[in-house]
């Protein structure tokens, strides 16, 4: 069964040497938004980028510097996401932070159509 409602997805682009006391930024993120209840988190690490520097980065397989492009995005009703924006003001020195209309779809089992019942 599924059931949709309106819906707001936050795209937050970082680096991924961006830290938060010594501890990756990207992973305090998906934390905070664990505490304030959203609906989850995903990170994206990208093979290649540039953002605010112009600098282009990417991964290289013998480097001893790998920064990369990183995405986390999360998805819940609008007015949840409008109430984490000022929690990102907070972490994100430098970035770029999206939001955009969405729709969330859930899927979820009812006792009809549980598998493996007989």
């Amino acid at each position: 069964m599924t059931m949709s409602v309106p819906a707001a997805r936050v795209t937050i682009l970082i680096g991924s040497g961006d830290l938060w006391r010594h501890r990756p930024l990207s992973g305090e993120i998906v934390r905070r938004a664990r505490a304030a209840g959203l609906n989850g988190a995903s990170v994206l690490h990208g093979v290649g980028g540039f953002g605010a520097s112009c600098t282009i980065h990417r991964t290289r397989l013998f480097s001893v510097v790998n920064e990369h492009p990183v995405e986390i995005v999360i998805i819940d009703e609008e007015d949840k996401i409008r109430s984490f924006l000022p929690i990102l003001d907070d972490l994100i020195p430098e970035g770029v932070v999206t939001v955009q209309p969405c729709e969330l779809i859930r899927h979820y089992k009812t006792p009809n159509n549980v598998s493996g019942s007989a």
